[in-house]
């Protein structure tokens, strides 16, 4: 498998597995639904690119993970990100390869669909290395 398919389904894993999360969701989607009812998450973006070194191979991978929500203010949406890097940090290897660094790279908070009351969006980018240990 390759990294960047197990590491994105690592990382589905792990959020699926932190109850606070998924207690806050309705469901958490692989790649982002056609259709669903708020609040719900989904890993969305995923791109890979070499890292390693002389004696490591490597793959670095960054991932979107998104979450929406249907209120009036962005209030509840400040629990399910809090429940994000817990969760990430929670990673476990997956298919040969394990996940040696997990960092923030960004994130935005925004209102969904333009005006009210079409409710607010999370957007969380992280970058993740992952060496290769067989399998």
């Amino acid at each position: 498998m390759s990294a960047e398919l197990a590491v994105r389904s690592a990382v589905i894993a792990a959020l699926r597995a932190d109850g606070a999360l998924m207690a806050g969701l309705n469901a958490l989607y692989d790649g982002e639904p056609v259709r669903a009812s708020a609040p719900y998450g989904h890993v969305g973006d995923c791109i890979g690119t070499d890292w390693g070194g002389k004696q490591v191979e490597g793959r670095e991978v960054r991932l979107t993970i998104g979450l929406q929500d249907a209120g009036e203010t962005p209030g509840r949406l400040a629990g399910l990100i809090g429940r994000i890097e817990p969760a990430i940090s929670a990673v476990q290897a997956r298919e040969g390869w394990r996940i040696v660094t997990a960092r923030l790279v960004r994130s935005r908070v925004m209102r969904s669909g333009g005006r009210p009351p079409s409710g607010w969006q999370a957007v969380i980018d992280y970058r993740l290395r992952a060496v290769w240990e067989g399998g």
